[in-house]
């Protein structure tokens, strides 16, 4: 029997079983040595989640990580949202992605942006666009279609400016 699914902010002690994870995802896997490559390591990962560069959240189900999103407050970016197999299509992501946009958004985002797989067979390519990400015709250093999302500026914001 499954425990029921809790979610919270990401802290530094959720750096290796996100290292760990990022390997076990269905499409779109990346390897703990191929992350080491790029500089990626549960001691850089725990070190900008400690210094609030890059936030993220995660879901757990009980006590085992299932899931995490994480962006980058000085640029806006969506950096990783990352799932166990056996926790997709429950709508996990999307929650975890509305949790990391309202982050962006409360550290003044108006537009958010992610690179994703071009190939409309991946199961990213349609969950983003469904969610209203847009592309942009841009293409990131990994070869990634850029989209991205427009916020609203909401009445409460805008009467604070």
């Amino acid at each position: 029997m499954s425990s029921p699914l809790s979610y919270r902010p990401a802290c530094p002690a959720d750096a290796e079983a996100c290292v760990a994870l990022r390997g076990r995802t269905r499409q779109n896997a990346v390897s703990r040595e191929r992350l080491a490559e790029l500089g990626i390591t549960p001691e850089s990962w725990a070190e900008d989640t400690r210094s609030g560069r890059l936030p993220g959240h995660v879901c757990l189900n009980g006590e085992q990580l299932v899931g995490y999103c994480f962006g980058d407050t000085a640029s806006g970016e969506i950096v990783v949202l990352a799932l166990l197999p056996d926790h997709e299509g429950q709508g996990i992501g999307r929650h975890l992605l509305g949790l990391m946009v309202q982050t962006l958004r409360a550290a003044g985002h108006q537009r958010l942006f992610l690179g994703c797989a071009r190939a409309p067979a991946t199961r990213s390519h349609g969950f983003y666009r469904h969610l209203g990400w847009r592309p942009t015709g841009e293409f990131d250093a990994l070869g990634d279609e850029v989209l991205e999302l427009t916020l609203q500026v909401s009445a409460t914001t805008s009467s604070k400016a």
